[in-house]
């Protein structure tokens, strides 16, 4: 008999949305959880997202989606896994001038209980969650798509050395199922769907208090530390993913014609009916978005708790037309903790970050204030990606929206090579000049993605100048490392093909997105920090050195990353934690 309660999920049911906000007002805070109604539901919720030229095979893209925030590796006997009754998706943007995505990879999940008479997880060879996934490819928006994997493998919890390597387990070892588990599909991608080690690193404890990271009174922790993830990695060539008509091999090491926008996603549909006896709920209607990530933090740090659910519910590609979440970008809350003005001394862990309100004694990037918008429509913007002939419209909109010269862009285009957006090397002074070229991931078709330059050579991980700081260090080496700031040619700089130019694993994206927010991406291009002078010698002033130097107290993973497919971390062990 079926309950006559049907609720449509993530809809606008007033007393529904009114209980799980206040369950979530209750529930212990995680970083992954960033929105108030996919708190409630972790098998669909989006953690991280990550997409790089893979070091070992640089001939390829790896793109790595997690779910499930917060894992205990001993969450015993109902262990985490995929969730059924969700698509798990990756979009791929790799052309502006087409509307939407053009490559899809969308995941599907299937458990079987194989042994219903035990409690136990897995006993005797049989697993009591054995999940497989099917992976469908679409190469034309959505509009149809191919099966390219059935059946897929996924490794099941790292339960332990009795379930895992013992005879009366599975009698084998976790590297083996995690090997076992990567599949080649049948149109070239190699796929990994299976736990993993959390490999974002932050002190959530610190920065959720009122932003006090690093730690003011104490020890700095990594909030995520020996928890676990759900990962869906996909390896995919360069050939596939390049926009229809490039040339096999770029032009040069920014080719704008390489450019790949990526986001990921879950989808859930729209009703869930209840059933009574213990029956599974069914469930029917559309496929619904309720989940999405793009770039890191955007949710949880950036848009404010009241707008956190309608923007996990539109695409990258509703953000062209539906500008409402545009000012927060524009002027961002976290940019009030960084100026004395505001409330700057309130938050003493971030007394290193300060943005600029006096640049080049002329511009005021504090909130509210009008940045560069006081050039507009001055020739001295003829030519750059700040005349309205080019992209002006889109990144001098108007007045009182300081940051959307660069935090607004970072985000929703990324950054094109072209005047001003050249390191300040070669400048002479003049941030509009022409300098030293170091990021091009233009891609103005949408919102929130990650976007990643694909022909940017890889930086190897043993390499001494390899930084987890990902485009700052290489705007640092470009500006001070006489090896590349003798000229104002294209080179490639170690850790050009860091975060935000797509999202390497050891990236550190909290600091980097805190430096960001101090302005030290305007900094890079000549609009230089308060304490500097017009005409002084050097710009490398003690506000600079501060802000480039500013460390969130928690710099990398708890546990190496792999040096091949997949790369994350063997997932934590339910028996070494939690003692």
């Amino acid at each position: 008999m079926t309950h006559l309660f049907t609720r449509t999920t993530y809809r606008h049911v007033p007393l529904l949305a009114l209980l799980w906000v206040v369950f979530c007002t209750a529930a212990s805070a995680s970083s992954h959880r960033e929105a108030p109604l996919i708190a409630n539901d972790p098998l669909a919720d989006n953690t991280d997202l990550y997409a790089f030229r893979s070091p070992d095979d640089p001939s390829t893209i790896t793109i790595i989606a997690n779910y499930i925030p917060a894992e205990l590796p001993f969450g015993g006997p109902n262990y985490y896994s995929f969730g059924e009754n969700i698509q798990y998706v990756i979009h791929i943007d790799n052309d502006a001038s087409i509307p939407g995505d053009e490559i899809i990879y969308r995941f599907t999940f299937q458990k079987v209980n194989e042994d219903p008479s035990t409690f136990f997880n897995i006993r005797l060879g049989l697993e009591n969650l054995k999940t497989t996934y099917t992976l469908e490819r679409s190469i034309n928006g959505g509009n149809t798509y191919t099966t390219v994997i059935s059946n897929g493998i996924v490794p099941p919890p790292n339960i332990g050395p009795r379930s895992i390597e013992s005879a009366v387990g599975l009698g084998s070892d976790y590297e083996s199922l995690i090997t076992g588990a990567i599949k080649l599909a049948s149109t070239g991608e190699k796929v990994y769907c299976g736990p993993a080690d959390d490999p974002f690193f932050v002190d959530l404890g610190g920065i959720f208090d009122l932003g006090d990271a690093p730690r003011q009174n104490g020890n700095s922790r990594d909030g995520l530390g020996r928890y676990n993830v759900h990962s869906i990695a996909i390896q995919v060539p360069i050939l596939t993913l390049r926009k229809a008509g490039a040339p096999f091999t770029p032009d040069n090491i920014l080719d704008g014609d390489f450019v790949i926008g990526v986001w990921a996603s879950a989808n859930r549909q729209a009703i869930q009916t209840l059933q009574s006896g213990g029956e599974a709920p069914t469930n029917g209607g559309d496929w619904v978005q309720v989940s999405r990530l793009g770039m890191p933090l955007t949710n949880e740090a950036v848009i404010p708790i009241g707008q956190k659910d309608f923007w996990n519910r539109i695409t990258p590609y509703d953000e062209i037309t539906e500008t409402t979440l545009d000012e927060y970008f524009y002027n961002p809350e976290l940019a009030l903790y960084m100026d004395d003005s505001q409330f700057g001394t309130a938050v003493p862990a971030f007394s290193a970050l300060r943005i600029q309100r006096n640049s080049l004694q002329g511009f005021d990037f504090g909130n509210t204030h009008d940045g560069l918008f006081a050039l507009k429509g001055s020739p001295a913007l003829a030519g750059t990606a700040l005349d309205d002939a080019v992209f002006g419209t889109l990144l001098l909109p108007a007045a009182g929206k300081p940051r959307s010269v660069d935090l607004w862009p970072i985000f929703h285009t990324g950054v094109p090579n072209m005047r001003p957006y050249q390191l300040a090397t070669g400048k002479n002074g003049d941030p509009l000049a022409a300098g030293k070229p170091f990021i091009n991931n233009f891609l103005p078709n949408g919102g929130d993605m990650l976007r990643l330059n694909m022909a940017v050579p890889v930086t190897p991980r043993d390499d001494p100048k390899f930084s987890s700081m990902g485009i700052i260090q290489a705007a640092v080496l470009g500006l001070t490392d006489p090896a590349y700031n003798q000229t104002t040619l294209l080179q490639a700089i170690p850790n050009m093909d860091g975060f935000p130019n797509g999202r390497r694993l050891e990236d550190d994206v909290t600091a980097i997105e805190l430096q960001a927010v101090a302005g030290v991406a305007l900094a890079a291009i000549g609009l230089w920090y308060d304490d500097y002078t017009v005409g002084g010698a050097n710009p490398v002033t003690p506000q600079l050195i501060n802000v480039i130097t500013y460390r969130t107290g928690v710099n990398q993973n708890d546990k190496p990353f792999k040096s091949a497919f997949p790369y994350v971390a063997t997932p934590w062990r339910g028996t070494e934690v939690g003692q």
